[in-house]
């Protein structure tokens, strides 16, 4: 009978989720996992485990099964190192539970991201995109922003960076149910609770403890080695690294403890799909006095509108007539709130001249206008738009991803981007522990993933909201910087090459190099 005598009580005041910071990597707990890993070994035909006997620890518990914590999970079940770890996916999501039928004379549905050249690179790499393409989805090169002013645009181009696009638009549950596929497609051990994350709690190991069978579950828990968490259905179960993935709202980010610095913006984001006559086949940004409204191909002649505004518009915006909504769309987009800009602006690239060769002009970039929007082929859902940032990511056996750890505002289509580079090099760097033989729970690694995560995180962040706050302004020398901006990005070309390659994952902004 396994049996585990503390010799130290600790008090009923305790917090529940108190980390302790010592490490421990004995030849014990090697043998220890080498155990539990041998007795897990009996899987379900599906990949799910079947666990019979002493409840055996999860390696890996990811709370949240959205977009981000799918592609964590899609990561690791392809990964050499990382695809014989046990994984429990926790998320109550009907999507989850019953695969959605994707049907490709459907309307696409409102709900789409924007992945650029580095996000399908990765999900090329994990052999998720194959599932992608087999669904609606519409690639880009060619995007123009620009002010409703009349006084600035600029247009980005594949070319101008040797890349063949500027990213694909896709449905969230095309994107979502391609990980999914992927990840049955493998042996990988996983199991799914269709439930939810009720508490979580690790012992602190700063308690003198005497274990008389030191492989159980309940003895690596006494010792710190393992997260509990309780499920909403009365299950518990245990894992030596904890993710959350759950969300702007994430239950893991609060239970853990991670405070976090932010502010709400007074917008909200109206999203639908809209119908053309031709296929659009840019992506199309225009600056409004209250937010900026995107249009954004998806394929066989429809697009997705996100147009963000106040909240007293965006519910009249919602709810008004469809065909009233339709001329607004194609007004804002138009000569609404201001006149088109004039591709022969005197001037315009004149003003910077003392850059000597930088200077590019290119004869086919002059001002478009996007195609007319002839009828809404969805519901329209509005939503706030906040900025949230976790002023850690990483503890002890608990670490966070996606919209758990950031929240940013959507006018460049970043938020799943980061979210997918935060699963990826959680991945790649649980891989890296295993290597040297490093417990993945243990905070000195999952340290190294917030370093990285965060630099890249807080700087698209704070250009995020620079643009937001700059454009909240409408002012007269403020506007002609603006418009200074938008013809600095035109006709700069070093300048254009770094916002492009920024914009498309590249991780730094070199100027003018």
């Amino acid at each position: 009978m396994n049996r585990v005598i503390a010799r130290k009580v600790v008090p009923a005041n305790n917090q529940i989720f108190k980390l302790s910071r010592k490490k421990f990597f004995s030849d014990e707990a090697a043998k220890a996992s080498t155990a539990a890993a041998s007795s897990q070994s009996n899987q379900e035909s599906d990949g799910n485990l079947s666990f019979t006997g002493n409840v055996q620890p999860y390696d890996i518990a990811i709370v949240g099964g959205g977009m981000v914590g799918m592609a964590l999970a899609c990561s690791l079940a392809t990964t050499p190192l990382t695809k014989h770890l046990s994984v429990a996916i926790i998320d109550s999501s009907p999507a989850l539970a019953n695969k959605p039928c994707i049907k490709r004379e459907d309307p696409p549905d409102p709900r789409v991201s924007t992945v650029t050249p580095a996000t399908i690179s990765f999900f090329k790499d994990t052999g998720a995109w194959q599932y992608v393409q087999q669904h609606r989805h519409a690639y880009f090169d060619k995007m123009q922003v620009w002010d409703y002013t009349g006084l600035g645009y600029t247009k980005y181009d594949a070319r101008d960076v040797d890349k063949e696009v500027l990213g694909c638009v896709v449905e969230n549950k095309v994107l979502h149910s391609s990980l999914l596929s992927r990840i049955e497609d493998t042996d990988f051990r996983k199991k799914i609770y269709h439930s939810r994350l009720t508490s979580m709690s690790l012992n602190p190991s700063s308690s003198s403890i005497v274990v008389e069978n030191t492989a159980s579950t309940e003895a690596s828990y006494a010792r710190g080695r393992l997260a509990k968490l309780e499920l909403s259905d009365g299950n518990s179960l245990y894992a030596k690294l904890v993710v959350g993935s759950d969300g702007g709202k994430s239950q893991v980010r609060e239970l853990a403890g991670f405070k976090t610095t932010g502010w709400k913006y007074s917008q909200n984001a109206v999203i639908c799909t809209v119908e053309h006559s031709v296929e659009n086949y840019s992506a199309w940004q225009r600056f409004l006095p209250a937010g900026p409204i995107a249009l954004l191909p998806i394929g066989d002649k429809f697009s997705n509108i996100v147009w963000t505004m106040n909240p007293e518009e965006s519910s009249d915006f919602k709810s008004m007539k469809e065909d009233d909504f339709v001329k607004a769309v194609n007004h804002a987009l138009d000569y609404g709130y201001g006149p088109h800009h004039k591709s022969s602006l005197p001037g315009s690239a004149g003003m910077f001249s003392w850059l000597g060769g930088n200077v590019t002009i290119f004869a086919n970039e002059s001002f478009e206008i996007p195609p007319k929007v002839v009828k809404l082929a969805s519901e329209r859902m509005a939503f706030p738009l906040s900025l949230m940032h976790a002023n850690e990511y990483a503890s002890k056996r608990v670490v966070l991803i996606g919209d758990a750890a950031h929240t940013v505002h959507p006018l460049a289509g970043q938020g799943v981007n980061l979210g997918f580079g935060d699963a990826f090099a959680l991945s790649r760097i649980i891989a890296e522990g295993i290597a040297v033989g490093m417990d993945i729970g243990e905070v000195s690694l999952l340290k190294k993933y917030e370093a990285e995560r965060k630099l890249a995180n807080m700087t698209m962040m704070a250009i995020l909201d620079g643009f937001q706050k700059a454009y909240s302004v409408d002012f007269g020398p403020l506007n002609i910087l603006r418009a200074a901006a938008f013809h600095g990005a035109h006709f700069i070309s070093p300048l254009k090459r770094s916002i492009i390659s920024y914009a498309s994952g590249e991780q730094r902004l070199p100027l003018f190099s």
